[in-house]
């Protein structure tokens, strides 16, 4: 049994619960807010020293935490994640992509919208982030304009790497209508067999997003 640990609305928890439940795999899902202190108590410091979520925990205690490397490791062996090594980089690649000029731009921006009051000095931050977040995107939408899928010739777990927060980036205003291969892509992601889609923001963190976008 794989225990999680996650926040239902971080999209870097969606990847984990995304690829368990398209590989069918069992698991026990623990719900941990990540915007309340919940992952820097003692007891959840004790487990990820990092203090985010999300993190797996087996039965033999054995802990991994960084949403990337918990999809490689579930996808070894399993139809998302290629056999051959080439295509194995280039999915990785896009993976290093996504933490490094991906999802600190589009996921802060969608933070920040969502989880800072709306006098909030990080808000000044959101121009640039916008401004980085559709540079991303658009290296993206070059690769999807000549390429279905970001993990090789088929789906896989760069696709769910990077479909997380690019659903999402309208939460912090990167608005997508500019990159129709990206929306035609979303589209063929959520019509994958054992697609969940992800939770909601709660009513709050709503209503912010809607008053910041």
């Amino acid at each position: 049994m794989i225990t999680v640990y996650g926040f239902s609305p971080s999209g870097n928890c969606h990847k984990v619960r995304l690829a368990l439940e398209q590989l069918e795999r069992e698991y026990r899902w623990v719900e941990v807010r990540s915007d309340d202190g919940s992952t820097r108590t003692p007891e959840f410091l004790a487990k990820n020293p990092n203090g985010k979520v999300p993190i797996i925990e087996l039965d033999d205690g054995r802990i991994l935490a960084e949403s990337n490397a918990i999809l490689w490791w579930l996808a070894e062996g399993t139809t998302l994640l290629p056999d051959d090594a080439w295509q194995r980089a280039q999915a990785l690649g896009w993976m290093f992509f996504e933490q490094y000029s991906h999802e600190p731009c589009i996921a802060v921006a969608r933070f920040i919208c969502g989880w800072t009051p709306l006098d909030s000095p990080r808000r000044a931050e959101l121009p640039v982030l916008r401004e980085k977040g559709r540079a991303a995107l658009a290296v993206m939408e070059r690769h999807l304009q000549a390429n279905d899928w970001f993990t090789g010739p088929s789906y896989g777990i760069a696709d769910i790497a990077l479909f997380a927060y690019t659903h999402v980036a309208g939460h912090g205003g990167i608005g997508l209508a500019e990159f129709p291969a990206i929306v035609g892509w979303l589209q063929r992601v959520t019509e994958t067999p054992g697609f969940t889609p992800m939770a909601a923001p709660d009513a709050f963190a709503a209503r912010r997003i809607a008053q910041s976008t």
